[in-house]
């Protein structure tokens, strides 16, 4: 049987899962995922493999009104996933009108092959909501293929990635047999911390900072000849010298809160001990900045 191997890229307005539904694609936690809009900021590639297949997931930051150019380039990596899909998946949740995502369906109705919608949290709802929601987003986007979806509790997701499997290309793998991701691991270090900001500080200042890993040092156990303590350094930037005071917290508290979280979860992540330390530094206007924003690996 040939080789089949294509992309899936996922749109959707924020906070619909579509981080979730990659995880529960691929049966990992690869991408982070909080409940606060703009988890997302970057096109992040999930890779599943099979003896026959490759399926290369593409979760983009959720679709929006740019305030800012840190907006213009995540939306630059929505755009961009359009141009490479071999398969579109656009992801809505229960409660979600057609009348209110133009942006969305503009995007998906530019797209010319496959396109599954999916209309996401169908437990929030009874079956006569659902009903009527699928209805709904067949007649705002006739050329979709609509299907109810639980990513978080699983249910369709297996049935998803069958139909997706069999709406690939015969095409060789894009990627070595052996990777999960397009990104390395010092991305997905960075990203565990700001899951961590994310989730312990409030209002705008998540949405002000970024998590750059500076040094990431892995030593070996001698005596055990094992992979040993892995050392990671790592930048938290904010805009302003009262964001860095309030990431610090007084007396170092919240820093020492923040750097529990992160190490925790990034050992969870790696299957190792892990020094983290962190350096709190003040970058002005970063979001606003094209040559920041390069520095930072937006594209």
């Amino acid at each position: 049987m040939a080789h089949k191997a294509g992309y899936v890229n996922i749109i959707g307005e924020p906070n619909t899962g579509k981080s979730t539904l990659l995880n529960a694609l691929l049966g990992e936690q690869l991408v982070i995922v909080n409940p606060k809009a703009q988890t997302t900021r970057h096109r992040i590639l999930g890779i599943l493999n099979g003896e026959e297949h490759q399926l290369v997931i593409s979760d983009t930051p959720g679709i929006l009104d740019p305030k800012y150019k840190l907006h213009e380039s995540m939306m630059r990596e929505v755009d961009a996933a359009l141009q490479d899909a071999d398969v579109l998946l656009v992801m809505t949740e229960l409660g979600q009108r057609p009348e209110n995502s133009d942006a969305v369906l503009d995007r998906a109705k530019r797209f010319e092959g496959p396109i599954i919608l999916l209309v996401n949290k169908m437990d929030k709802g009874d079956q006569a909501a659902l009903g009527e929601a699928l209805a709904s987003w067949k007649v705002a986007l006739p050329q979709a293929e609509v299907a109810p979806l639980s990513a978080l509790h699983g249910f369709n997701v297996d049935e998803l990635r069958s139909k997706l499997i069999s709406l690939l290309p015969e095409h060789e793998p894009y990627f070595p047999k052996d990777e999960m991701s397009d990104r390395d691991t010092r991305f997905f270090v960075s990203e565990i911390i700001r899951e961590q900001v994310l989730a312990h500080y409030r209002q705008e200042l998540p949405y002000s900072t970024q998590v750059v890993v500076t040094s990431f040092v892995e030593e070996p156990d001698l005596h055990e000849k094992k992979a040993g303590m892995v050392s990671i350094e790592a930048d938290v930037i904010v805009m302003r010298e009262s964001q860095k005071g309030i990431i610090i917290g007084p007396g170092g508290s919240a820093l020492r809160t923040l750097g529990t979280g992160a190490r925790k979860a990034i050992e969870k992540w790696l299957g190792r001990k892990v020094f983290l330390r962190f350096h709190v530094k003040v970058d002005p206007d970063w979001r606003s900045d094209n040559t920041k924003l390069k520095r930072y690996g937006y594209r």
